[in-house]
């Protein structure tokens, strides 16, 4: 299965579209958010996208509890998780969060195949026993490139691609 993780989107609305449009013409079947979309509108837009977003708060999360109610009346298209979310497909089972600190730290219990995370607003691939630990980056843009990774539980590669 392919899914899209990414992280950081920071209200840019547009950025996020493009990001939508790409994810749903590679036909990614899930998506990963590992926080800081800021606005609930940023909702609107995944829940629009019609795929199903595993998600958790950033540190920059505004109106928390809108966020919340959109998510729990998106029909089961986004699930939203406070700190740390976790999701199995096909056996493969991967962590995610926010913040470095909590991914080291879920990376360290050795349940997970791979640890996704944000915050840095920089792209970042790398292991830590057999746990492999990914930064998709920004999809916000103001630190750098932005974009965000496509993962297939199949093969394990990753892509970045870049909106």
């Amino acid at each position: 299965m392919k899914l899209a993780v990414m992280s950081d989107s920071h209200d840019n609305i547009w950025k996020l579209r493009k990001a939508l449009d790409i994810i749903n013409s590679r036909q990614c079947e899930k998506i990963i958010h590992c926080g800081d979309f800021v606005a609930p509108f940023m909702f609107k837009e995944i829940e629009a996208a019609g795929i199903a977003a595993h998600c958790v708060f950033g540190n920059n999360d505004g109106d928390r509890y809108l966020l919340t109610r959109i998510a729990t009346q998106s029909n089961g298209l986004i699930t939203l998780d406070p700190v740390i979310g976790e999701i199995s497909i096909d056996a493969f089972k991967i962590g995610f969060t926010h913040e470095w600190p909590v991914a080291q730290g879920l990376a360290a219990t050795g349940r997970y195949q791979m640890v996704c995370f944000g915050h840095s607003h920089q792209y970042a691939l790398t292991h830590a026993g057999g746990t492999l630990l990914l930064n998709p980056g920004e999809i916000m843009g103001k630190d750098g490139d932005p974009g965000f990774c496509i993962f297939d539980t199949a093969t394990q590669d990753i892509q970045r691609i870049s909106v």
